[in-house]
């Protein structure tokens, strides 16, 4: 049995490279330091995979040889009159530069998977701008940490073990301490539940902490703090210092009233978007006081009403927060490489994504060319 280590895993965005696979026979038989989702995929990524090309002939698919595939495939593009070429996410980069030049050969257009998820976000950078860093500089430095509209333990599962909050860095402490005390404090309220369901025969009711700040959340104790922000209470949402739950469609009014607290001006109403004031002040407060904030986003943002124009108002809210404090942001890019999809078009062509090369030169119109 052979032993690799320090591979590269192709789920999810966070490209995880502690990975150690074993394989036997040419098959990986076992993998060490992946979460659930890499592991499935490690192991079981050969059981629908076609291991010959297919040629669909009188109707029917056919095996075929890699010549004969090749050359087919071939002729169908030169006889196209305008073909698009899509995907490009879970291939190299270096497979994705050759990609580009054949779209520019046949004269088609060439698209990545952002088109569905964090395009909005790249134009919205196009726009504003973005304020970012490595994600070891926030391991080593960040010590509020918000996921705005992003569940990474489902989505990226070791995003916060290695990252940020679970993570122990240079300057900053781990938060599995106080999240360890959180889960202690859960465990007493439901003994007390059953004891009081066995000896006084009714059921103990705890108040909602939905909206209000728990006293855990303003510890002095130098721990990293994370914060929520979701239409639903998620897997992440369960082990945060804070939770704020929104309503569906609802982020832009959330963001821009935040942007004014962090301004200084009032808001004239009791609540925005179902959200009491008072607990968006008591957030904005939060992210004032910190020392190096970090805002992650995911398709919750880009996917809703709103879509671009979300992303605007949170790289725009990271914008006045640096003027009183330090503050980042970043998206929770999801599938394999296709942040390398992105640079190496912008390498090669100048934009991202949604490249035409009908006219013999790459052209860029997001939503006719996407």
């Amino acid at each position: 049995m052979r032993k690799i280590e320090n591979v590269i895993c192709p789920v999810c965005g966070s490209l995880c490279d502690d990975i150690t696979v074993y394989v036997e026979d040419n098959r990986v038989v076992e993998v060490e330091n992946t979460c659930a989702v890499g592991r499935a995929k490690f192991l079981n990524y050969g059981l629908h995979r076609k291991p010959k090309p297919l040629i669909r002939k009188n109707g029917e698919l056919k095996e075929a040889s890699i010549e004969e595939a090749v050359r087919r495939s071939a002729e169908i593009l030169t006889e196209s009159k305008y073909p698009i070429l899509y995907g490009w996410s879970s291939t190299s980069c270096e497979a994705i530069r050759v990609g580009l030049e054949l779209a520019e050969e046949v004269g088609g257009i060439i698209d990545n998977t952002s088109t569905v998820c964090h395009g909005p976000s790249i134009l919205s950078i196009q726009d504003v701008g973005i304020p970012s860093c490595t994600l070891g500089q926030l391991r080593h430095r960040a010590d509020l940490v918000i996921y705005w509209g992003s569940d990474p333990y489902s989505a990226h599962p070791r995003h916060i073990e290695r990252y940020t909050v679970f993570s122990e860095g240079r300057f900053q402490k781990s938060g599995w301490r106080s999240f360890i005390r959180r889960l202690s404090g859960k465990l007493v309220k439901k003994r007390l539940s059953r004891v009081a369901e066995l000896i006084l025969r009714r059921k103990l009711t705890f108040p909602e902490e939905k909206y209000a700040l728990p006293p855990y959340f303003i510890s002095e104790e130098e721990e990293r703090k994370l914060v929520v922000v979701d239409v639903r209470k998620t897997r992440t949402a369960e082990v945060a210092d804070y939770f704020l739950q929104v309503k569906p469609n609802t982020d832009y009014e959330v963001l821009q009233a935040l942007r004014m607290l962090v301004n200084d001006q009032d808001l004239e109403v009791d609540e925005v978007a179902g959200i009491p004031v008072k607990t968006l002040e008591d957030l904005a407060d939060l992210m004032i006081s910190c020392d190096l904030g970090i805002l992650f986003f995911g398709v919750g943002l880009t996917m809703s009403k709103g879509k671009l124009r979300n992303v605007d108002a949170a790289l725009s809210l990271v914008r006045d927060l640096n003027k009183r404090t330090k503050f980042l942001i970043m998206p929770m890019r999801g599938h394999y490489n296709v942040t390398g999809a992105n640079v190496v078009f912008t390498w090669q062509t100048g934009y991202p994504y949604a490249v035409d090369f009908s006219l013999g030169y790459p052209r860029y119109n997001p939503g006719e060319t996407s």
